[in-house]
């Protein structure tokens, strides 16, 4: 394995170790791909929580009746992953709106002057 494809970082929770100690969890990336995606959408069950990730190309929506959404990835969690994913996006996306401001979401008045 590459030693420069491994990353550690110390896990922040119960503790692991036999004496008490914080385990270390090592992140190898060394076989991570990565993609691209500006659409997002979710469906769950009982058992799981199903992520779908994907590409709108649309250059000018307002003009088409139909916008097609090329999807990429899904991603299948169990509930206490998704969960854990929240509160990890909770968390980033605050830090991101405290560091560049707020994020709209709101796509009709995302062009809009604010008042």
């Amino acid at each position: 394995m590459n030693e420069s494809a491994v990353k550690e970082t110390e896990r922040k929770g119960r503790p692991g170790g036999a004496d008490g100690s914080m385990p270390q969890i090592q992140w190898d990336d060394s076989q991570m791909s990565s993609s691209y995606a500006n659409v997002v959408n979710a469906n769950s069950s009982r058992e799981e929580v199903t992520l779908f990730f994907g590409t709108n190309r649309t250059w000018n929506a307002a003009e088409l009746d139909k916008v097609v959404v090329s999807l990429s990835n899904r991603i299948v969690l169990n509930p206490h992953a998704a969960k854990r994913l929240l509160t990890l996006l909770a968390a980033v996306i605050a830090e991101y709106e405290r560091r560049f401001g707020a994020i709209n979401i709101n796509p009709r008045q995302e062009h809009l002057p604010e008042s």
